[in-house]
């Protein structure tokens, strides 16, 4: 059993995988969480719901936390 990365909600996390959007980014922040994870790509702003088992396995490490949602000015 690995150990999942603890996080909550508005924290930016960086995957095992980048995003397939033009900026190869590995960075999202969680926008939702429940049963499922919804998360942000900060390279092109796209937002992804995958579910929770799937989101813990391709985690690597949470790298900031935020009191809210990032806007263009953070």
């Amino acid at each position: 059993m690995s150990l999942v990365p603890a996080y909550e909600l508005y924290d930016v996390v960086e995957m095992k995988r980048p995003h397939p959007c033009f900026s190869k980014s590995k960075r999202f922040q969680i926008v939702r969480v429940g049963a499922d994870i919804k998360i942000k790509c900060l390279g092109c702003g796209n937002v992804i719901m995958i579910d929770r088992d799937k989101f813990n396995s391709r985690i690597k490490k949470v790298l900031e936390h935020h009191e809210g949602p990032l806007t263009s000015e953070n």
